[in-house]
């Protein structure tokens, strides 16, 4: 992964500075004033000695303070920006049709990176972007809501991998993260903890953001720290939007850092929602982009645009190519209907509107650094996507990426268009078309999911650094991934990577720092970071000084649930790429270069077993119902005697597919009750139990196109009462997927709503939900946090006004019988031999 050399000098170079500044006081030693640096090899640092005399009487003898730690002289502040789900082409910056001025503004102040590379995957991206380590090494192989039980796989950044936030922090920085936290496990985001996989936990000292995949940006899953806030209640619809509120939150942090230490370098971590589904940008937004009519001849015609504005501003060659337009799978624009070009450019505009309004808000924060005089001394780095531009809305896109989820990937266009005069705002959790993914990721091809294609992993970048840089506005070519960032702000901080952390020995950083290329002398040398493995649930490629193998793409992002590759090492179609004369990767070479194959095949198999990147699994949907070690496993019955709000999906009782019930023990005031007893998931997906004028009412939301409701024919009297559901899966449930099969899933089942003992309503539900609720949204008992899962019998907070005395939960899970098991054996061996 290194170049040897280089790393060599850059660590003694270093180990020189930083031994150097160690001895360096800024003020007389032993004095309150004083700071120091520390030589940084071991974390937290150990306390020095005493320094002054110690007598009988304290007038006899001299005070001594330890040193404050500061961090080496000239250190930068660092700002360090990552934007969600955006290819190559969607800023402006790098020929896009979307105005990113923000981006711009960096770019010609310092330097734009044509070859950045991601993992093809959001927390994966995430955990090497802040460790220096490859995805897999830092325990994220695949986004947390899939982890598994394998070192590359389980979602938990180890303790030998301390973060750049740590690393900072303990060198004098103050460091803060703002937006999405897409690193901690999802069976430890609930209040239990533990909070050592959390920001504040990671050397982070203040975090403002969402923990999660995504989030509703009009009424997220909020926190400041540890504690979920709500700033948006009370405030009317479309008027908090958190990319705004986020950047308010950065700029009053940093102004009362700064403020209260002027002195005090700052880290921030800047990672925005945007623009991952849902894309949610306020309503001037979306009319100033409507207003420029950027779509209205279609994304192919895009397409060929973005590719012109790029050579036009250098930032690809002249001789690039683009790959065909893929219309065996996504329609031409001359092909659609009236009504499928009217809302796929009401989708795309939304999503437009959604990225240049996050450039805007970026651009106060940086204001910010610059109002405060700062900005000449700040390392902005602004990396424009944590992977391709996300083709999960499918070929037609989607008002409900929880439909995706739940295996609803291509919903009528007829559906879609009763959202079209609300899509983006808050009733929708929307997705654009597929076509508009693959012009966005111009001039490559395919898109976020995809490893082994430029259109998953190859990013953009802009750095600045006036006090540094001085080759403003010209074009880095060299290869940089994103483990190359940490060792990038040490070099710049002149920090060492720790040898300790907290007692623990630290494994070695695996990126190189690209700080040589701040220099225009360097401006054409090659690229220090030589070669680079990518794996994508079974999907990978190597790249090697130049050349690219890759596995060809064996299905769409939005083909989640079909069988998995059963060997995703071999069984695969290999392809080669000379990257140094085919900028986007549109040459196959490999018939004419067997040995080439033959040789790098070996190559990612040694790098596979280096980085923890084995076992290869290519399952994607199964995986997020895979088993995990969260609070609620192996446990049948569930018990609650208060209310209680907040707990997320991943440390709540799951009870898709599986039998269940629920039994809730209230008392009714005179007067009568109304309320929420039990709610899980929200306006997208999800359920809810609950009192409606008094009415026992059980309710499932299917994805926000169906709803389907179990309700008492009378209001409850006063006094003690018994309100159960009763639900009977008639499915075998998720233990297929451990043999590569859905069957178990999604199954029907018969709900039976009880009142003291007596059935009031029975109803069969023909189809289950059989992935996933409204993730975003928490399990609450006794009212409703976020949104509802039915508009029009309630608005939350709806608390119940009955008195809960006892809310019970038992769930009993299909287990698979012996001959389930040797049927689904021999299916996954036919399969496997038919492939």
């Amino acid at each position: 992964m290194h170049c040897p050399k280089a790393v060599s000098a850059l660590t003694l170079g270093l180990l020189i500075s930083t031994s150097a500044l160690a001895q360096q006081n800024t003020a007389a030693p032993g004095s309150p004033s004083a700071t120091a640096a520390i030589d940084g090899r071991q974390l937290p640092p150990p306390d020095p000695k005493f320094g002054g005399v110690i007598k009988d009487g304290a007038l006899q003898s001299k005070p001594w303070w330890p040193p404050r730690v500061a961090p080496p002289k000239d250190a930068p502040n660092v700002l360090l920006i990552i934007t969600d789900d955006a290819g190559f082409g969607v800023p402006s910056t790098f020929g896009g049709v979307i105005p990113t001025p923000t981006m711009d503004r960096i770019a010609n102040d310092g330097l734009r990176y044509n070859r950045v590379f991601s993992t093809a995957l959001c927390s994966p991206t995430r955990a090497a972007l802040i460790t220096g380590r490859n995805h897999h090494s830092a325990g994220f192989g695949v986004i947390s809501e899939q982890s598994t039980g394998f070192p590359g796989y389980n979602s938990i950044i180890g303790k030998d991998k301390a973060t750049i936030g740590r690393i900072l922090l303990d060198n004098g920085y103050g460091t803060s993260w703002f937006g999405k936290d897409h690193n901690t496990p999802v069976y430890t985001a609930s209040q239990v903890g533990p909070f050592d996989q959390w920001p504040i936990g990671m050397g982070f000292e203040y975090f403002y953001g969402f923990v999660g995949g995504d989030a509703n940006q009009w009424e997220p899953n909020l926190f400041r720290n540890t504690t979920q806030i709500y700033p948006f209640q009370g405030k009317p619809p479309g008027t908090w939007n958190l990319v705004t509120a986020m950047a308010d939150d950065a700029i009053d942090w940093m102004t009362r850092m700064h403020q209260t230490d002027p002195s005090k370098p700052l880290f921030i971590k800047y990672a925005p929602g945007a623009t991952h589904a849902p894309h949610h940008p306020t309503k001037d937004w979306v009319d100033k982009i409507s207003a420029m009519h950027l779509f209205d001849d279609g994304y192919e015609k895009v397409r060929e645009r973005i590719l012109e504005n790029q050579k036009r501003l250098g930032v690809v060659p002249k001789d690039t190519k683009l790959a065909p337009w893929p219309k065996e799978m996504l329609k031409p624009w001359d092909q659609l209907s009236a009504d499928e070009k009217k809302l796929f450019i009401r989708q795309v505009e939304v999503f437009a509107a959604y990225a240049a309004y996050s450039d805007h808000e970026i651009g106060r924060v940086i204001q910010q650094f610059q109002d405060l005089g700062r900005l000449d001394n700040t390392l902005v780095i602004y990396i424009n996507g944590d992977n391709g531009t996300s083709a999960e809305g499918g070929p037609l896109g989607t008002p409900n990426e929880v439909a995706f989820f739940n295996g609803l990937n291509e919903l009528p266009v007829d559906v879609q268009m009763k959202f079209y005069d609300v899509w983006g705002t808050e009733q929708t959790y929307n997705h654009m078309s597929a076509g508009w993914s693959w012009a966005f990721d111009t001039p490559f091809d395919w898109f976020k999911q995809n490893a082994s294609r430029l259109g998953g992993i190859n990013q953009n970048m802009v750095v600045s650094w006036p006090a540094r840089i001085k080759d403003k506005g010209a074009l880095r070519e060299q290869f940089v991934h994103v483990i190359d960032v940490v060792p990038t702000i040490l070099e710049a901080a002149s920090i060492r990577p720790p040898e300790m952390v907290d007692g623990i020995k630290q494994a070695p950083i695996e990126g190189t720092s690209f700080a040589y290329t701040f220099d225009k002398a360097n401006a054409k040398i090659a690229s220090r970071h030589k070669t680079q493995y990518f794996e994508m649930m079974g999907q990978w490629a190597l790249y090697d000084d130049g050349w690219m193998l890759s596995t060809k793409v064996n299905r769409a992002p939005w083909e989640a649930f079909g069988p998995a590759n059963p060997d995703p090492l071999n069984n695969q179609v290999f392809q080669l790429y000379n990257l140094n004369k085919d900028f986007s990767q549109t040459d196959d070479i490999a018939a004419q270069n067997p040995q080439k194959v033959k040789e790098m095949r070996q190559k990612f198999v040694a790098e596979a077993k280096k980085y923890q990147v084995f076992p290869l699994d290519a399952s994607v949907a199964a995986r997020i119902v895979a088993p995990r070690p969260n609070i609620t496993a192996g446990r049948k019955e569930f018990v609650y005697t208060r209310p209680m709000t907040g707990l997320p999906q991943g440390d709540s009782p799951l009870l898709l597919n599986a039998s269940y019930t629920i039994t809730a023990d209230i008392d009714v005031p005179q007067g009568g009750a109304e309320g929420m007893i039990l709610t899980s998931g929200g306006r997208f997906a999800g359920y809810g139990f609950y009192l409606l004028q008094g009415k026992p009412v059980f309710l499932w939301n299917m994805v926000d196109l169906e709803r389907i409701k179990w309700e008492g024919p009378d209001a409850l009297s006063p006094g003690r009462h018994t309100v159960e559901f009763d639900f009977k899966y008639e499915g075998i449930g998720a233990g297929t997927l451990q043999y590569n099969n859905f069957s178990g899933l999604a199954q029907p089942g018969t709900g039976t709503l009880k009142v003291d003992g007596k059935e009031v309503a029975t109803k069969r539900m023909q189809k289950t939900l059989p992935m996933i609720l409204q993730w975003d949204e928490s399990f609450d008992v006794g009212s409703d946090t976020l949104t509802g899962v039915n508009d029009a019998d309630y608005k939350p907070p709806f608390p119940l006004t009955a008195k809960l005395n006892k809310l019970t939960i038992e769930v009993d899970r299909p287990q698979l019988t012996p001959a389930d098991i040797k049927k689904l054996q021999a299916a996954m061996q036919e399969k496997a031999s038919a492939d």
